[in-house]
């Protein structure tokens, strides 16, 4: 069974919402859309997307930033790797590219961050090149449309996804094809409730004429988050709060937080902070005082932070798993590149600057 393409296009063109990113044909901004939009709502990524342009308007900008610059702007889209890989493949393509992102899907796939969606999507979008892209919006489009009723992970359904959405790119404007693909997906084709009778392509749907719309596509069901604990203090001299900021790579690598870590199995909380504290940044504390619990959900766990108060704080700076560490004033916090997890946690014990 082969799809319309023209009715898709058609539909496309006539129906897409009108987002920034549709607005210009520029590589660097095509390419900085569909790295925040990874895993990121549109109407979450949409003035991030703005202010990101207006600070680094191009590769060149972006490329001759300090790091530290690039996560303060990035500060509250999560994942946090995302920038950072932004970051260096705009470098590589200042040294390997002259500045300009390639158009080959391969070069494109070279640069730290890029894999084969991303590469498809900007080459197809920016460049017009005959590239696929399967993301999910994309797998739940052609898994009903062509009633593929098998696991999605299963390295075959996986290649025959890929090769219908390159058969799909191979012919007139690739760009707004896979847009309306994911267009698709995200606004008709959704995961439950699917507005069959809006569709372009219904009439020859697999999965409408078989009434299982809403089973497909089929996926292993995921294991729910684990559950973790931590705890963090708030060490505090002449009214400025010790933060320390993990070294790159991992998760939040480069981002700022309160020094703590994790208790051991059966460590009582108050004695794992101080643990902690001793080990990973030198410091000596006694009388702790809690000031509140967290929680947050990341994508393989659920971590429950516990907070506390440092009363008497002894000892010098000496990090052992952390690369830097700074007194951080009151005026200074929001601007420090933090975590979302570490925003709570300072608004919650640490309110503009408050006691500790």
């Amino acid at each position: 069974m082969s799809l319309d393409r023209a009715a898709l296009l058609a539909w496309y063109r006539r129906e897409r919402r009108d987002l920034p990113w549709r607005r210009t044909r520029d590589p660097y901004a095509i390419w900085l859309s569909e790295t925040m939009l990874q895993q990121t709502r549109v109407e979450t990524v949409i003035p991030y997307y703005q202010r990101f342009l207006e600070h680094f308007p191009d590769v060149a900008a972006l490329a001759s930033a300090d790091l530290e610059e690039v996560y303060a702007h990035w500060a509250g889209l999560g994942y946090y790797s995302r920038a950072r890989n932004l970051h260096a493949a705009a470098r590589r393509v200042v040294e390997r590219f002259a500045g300009r992102l390639p158009h080959d899907a391969q070069e494109l796939r070279s640069l730290p961050g890029v894999g084969r969606y991303t590469a498809g999507a900007v080459a197809s979008i920016a460049f017009d090149r005959p590239e696929p892209v399967v993301d999910g919006n994309v797998e739940r489009v052609l898994a009903r449309a062509l009633g593929i009723r098998e696991d999605l992970r299963r390295p075959d359904t996986t290649r025959r996804l890929w090769a219908e959405a390159a058969a799909l790119a191979a012919g007139p404007a690739p760009g707004d094809l896979n847009q309306g693909l994911m267009e698709l997906g995200a606004t008709v084709c959704t995961p439950r409730a699917p507005r069959c009778e809006a569709c372009p392509l219904a009439r020859g749907c697999d999965a409408r004429a078989a009434g299982d719309a809403e089973t497909l596509p089929r996926k292993p069901r995921r294991a729910p988050p684990r559950a973790a604990r931590a705890v963090a203090g708030l060490v505090l001299r002449r009214g400025r709060l010790l933060a320390v900021r993990r070294p790159p790579g991992g998760l939040l690598g480069g981002l700022w937080e309160l020094p703590g870590g994790e208790p051991g199995r059966g460590e009582p909380l108050e004695r794992a902070l101080a643990r902690a504290l001793r080990e990973g940044v030198g410091l000596e504390v006694d009388d702790l005082e809690p000031a509140g619990a967290l929680e947050h959900v990341f994508t393989h766990r659920r971590l429950r932070l516990h907070l506390y108060r440092c009363r008497s704080v002894r000892g010098r700076v000496r990090l052992d798993g952390f690369d830097r560490h700074r007194w951080v004033s009151p005026a200074e916090a929001p601007s420090v590149s933090q975590s979302a997890l570490m925003r709570r946690a300072l608004s919650l014990a640490w309110p503009a600057g408050g006691r500790a």
